[in-house]
């Protein structure tokens, strides 16, 4: 499997997903500049976490307009998997792949923690190695990954079984303690609407040795494989 991991001005997290896809997942990576046009010849194309243009405007607000995103936005709706980690989630919702907002954390604090995250959907092509309910430890690292959605789309994401992934604690239990930027309905991972767009703030990518003290991470890049 080819797969494009896109680089914008800031961010920080390519080189770990790189060395998380090439080195221990063993698949065909590439980086992509942000200046790129064309993403032809990709089986996947991955966003991943940082700090895009410094995050001046607005966490993803100025990566949007970057000129690979029309490719993607096209590569999207062809069906192939688009997978935006922490700062790619906040790019991914800023040019409508998905639906929704990231704000600040609601402590107005930047988050550095392992966390716990529940699967809420293992029926997609990000979860089929993982049992329903199957909780994953995987960190965070941001200071805007509070995700607020209105009403109207909060009930097509449940309608749809488009969340993936909330905040849990060991237990698999949803306390306010559990959720790390007060997120609503403790929402840390979702997908649209056809079921090939992934948009969560934990980072799978730095979950995947023992070593790091996870390799949970694992799961979701090897659904999407298989």
């Amino acid at each position: 499997m080819k797969i494009g991991i896109v680089i914008f001005p800031g961010s920080n997290c390519d080189h770990d997903m790189y060395y998380a896809l090439k080195k221990i997942i063993g698949e065909d990576v590439h980086f992509i500049w942000h200046r790129d046009i064309s993403v032809e010849g990709y089986d996947a194309v991955i966003l991943p976490g940082g700090f895009s243009y410094g995050d001046y405007l607005r966490a993803g607000a100025i990566a949007r307009f970057s000129p690979i995103l029309q490719a993607i936005v096209d590569f999207a709706s062809s069906g192939k998997p688009v997978v935006g980690i922490c700062n790619g989630f906040q790019v991914l919702t800023e040019c409508a792949l998905l639906p929704g907002a990231l704000m600040r954390n609601q402590n107005l604090r930047f988050v550095c923690k392992h966390v716990n995250i529940r699967t809420e959907n293992n029926g997609t092509m990000f979860t089929n190695k993982l049992e329903a309910g199957q909780i994953l430890s995987i960190p965070v690292a941001h200071g805007e990954g509070n995700y607020f959605i209105d009403d109207t789309g909060y009930r097509r994401l449940v309608d749809n079984n488009q969340i993936l992934f909330r905040y849990c604690n060991p237990d698999g239990e949803l306390t306010e303690e559990a959720n790390p930027n007060g997120s609503r309905d403790f929402i840390a991972g979702i997908m649209d609407k056809e079921g090939n767009v992934l948009g969560m703030m934990p980072h799978p990518e730095r979950a995947v040795e023992i070593l790091l003290g996870s390799e949970d991470g694992r799961f979701i890049f090897e659904s999407m494989l298989r």
